[in-house]
């Protein structure tokens, strides 16, 4: 969904894109919002930007814990651990912006959080986690047994894991449920990638060769691990799981038994997800102050607003994007009369691949120190760092995204992120395993 609309985005004349800026505060003068106050965060300069209407796109505060557990659901138990698993960036920002200016917060107990939280071995602060699972494996809690039904409603499982001891449990599978390790955020459908997490990463999984030796490794009962494991094998005969209806007559494929060693083991965590509360908009999506008046030029879209409370305290997976997208259209229709148009012989022309070119990776290297300046974590240089980590994981050659710089030329020797959209799948979407990395 975003790429074709990011690709329009950059073929229109009058959108312009203001990279690695981050919004300190709203310029509100007479109560109106007349711009917002920014800083590059590359050079660490301060401007600011005038506007006559602002939209406030920030996303949720699931990356913000304390904002999270402040408004934590009354009715649940808060957990000991609480991986942080939504995007870097939603960190309420926008929330504090708005509230600045006068705006309404609301319904921020409203989360939907994740029971599927894996500790990120990459995070040394061990705070940010993974969305991940292995449908092949069973949970069990630290007294060695299951105590929900695996990949149910999620307000039936997140409730049931919070009343466990330590609020975690344990993935444990064998060796023919090994491949099917997933992690759900965008980019990890690479199957190379989930494994060197998974598998490759010192302390995610544990693995053992009899369910004995298991049990000790995770520091549960021997014999309650024996036991549970016992009854899942025996209930996969029949089909038919009554002690959680995690599976039954209709279930396919029908689950296999955990018989096969080695086996193994991954503890999980609850894990923050998305924001179903935030800024209080009307039906124009302007936001409204504690006693129900506009601001002027304010709006607020998508999961800042909590989606407009579209989806109430909970929602199926995809259907967040709906009312994310509908909310944008509306605050457009709401702008689009003061901004001057033009006519779309004025749009750039849709990109289109052209012949690859392969060159050596020396061409680019002599100037750009990509395996240094990669894990670096340098302010401003987020989703480079991102990108470029995965092309020395995968041992992309620099030809794969860059070839409409070959050759070099200083005069137009700038990246065209129109262009750029054209690879864009070399790192979100299924890709198939890079030849020089299959194993």
């Amino acid at each position: 969904m975003v790429g074709p609309l990011f690709q329009e985005c950059l073929r229109h004349p009058l959108i312009r894109f203001v990279w690695a800026t981050r919004v300190d505060s709203l310029v509100v003068q007479n109560g109106a919002v007349r711009g917002v106050r920014v800083r590059d965060l590359r050079a660490n300069k301060a401007a600011a930007i005038r506007a006559r209407n602002v939209i406030v796109a920030t996303g949720g505060f699931g990356s913000n814990l304390s904002i999270v557990l402040k408004n934590w659901p009354v009715d649940e138990p808060k957990p000991e651990r609480l991986l942080l698993g939504a995007a870097h960036t939603a960190t309420g920002s926008g929330h504090e912006l708005v509230a600045s200016a006068g705006g309404k917060l609301e319904r921020m107990d409203h989360q939907w959080n994740y029971v599927l939280g894996l500790p990120d071995p990459r995070d040394p602060t061990g705070v940010r986690g993974l969305a991940a699972f292995n449908f092949s494996g069973i949970w069990v809690n630290q007294d060695g047994k299951r105590f929900t039904q695996e990949f149910g409603d999620p307000k039936t499982t997140l409730a049931s894991l919070l009343r466990q001891p330590g609020a975690m449990y344990w993935t444990v599978f064998d060796e023919k449920g090994k491949s099917g390790f997933s992690i759900t955020l965008a980019g990890w459908e690479n199957v190379l990638d989930v494994a060197k997490i998974a598998y490759d990463a010192e302390g995610v999984t544990l693995q053992a060769n009899s369910l004995a030796e298991l049990a000790g490794k995770m520091g549960v009962s021997a014999t309650a691990l024996q036991q549970t494991v016992a009854r899942f094998n025996e209930l996969t005969k029949d089909g038919v799981d009554p002690d959680f209806q995690a599976f039954g007559p209709q279930t396919s494929p029908k689950p296999k038994p955990i018989d096969t060693p080695p086996f193994y083991a991954a503890r999980f965590f609850p894990i923050t997800r998305k924001s179903m509360g935030g800024v209080s908009v009307d039906l124009q999506c302007r936001v409204l102050t504690p006693t129900q008046k506009s601001i002027p030029n304010l709006f607020a879209v998508g999961e800042v607003t909590g989606f407009g409370g579209i989806n109430g305290k909970a929602a199926l997976e995809g259907t967040f994007l709906g009312p994310a997208a509908f909310m944008g259209r509306i605050a457009g229709r709401m702008v689009a009369p003061e901004v001057k148009l033009t006519s779309s012989a004025n749009l750039r022309p849709i990109p289109v691949a052209a012949p690859k070119k392969d060159f050596s990776d020396r061409e680019c290297l002599s100037c750009h120190a990509v395996a240094a300046q990669a894990p670096l974590k340098r302010s401003g240089y987020w989703h480079y760092e991102q990108s470029h980590q995965k092309v020395l994981d995968r041992a992309y050659p620099c030809a794969q995204c860059h070839s409409d710089l070959y050759p070099y030329n200083a005069r137009r020797h700038q990246v065209d992120r129109l262009a750029q959209t054209l690879h864009c799948a070399s790192c979100h979407g299924v890709q198939g395993a890079s030849p020089s990395i299959e194993r």
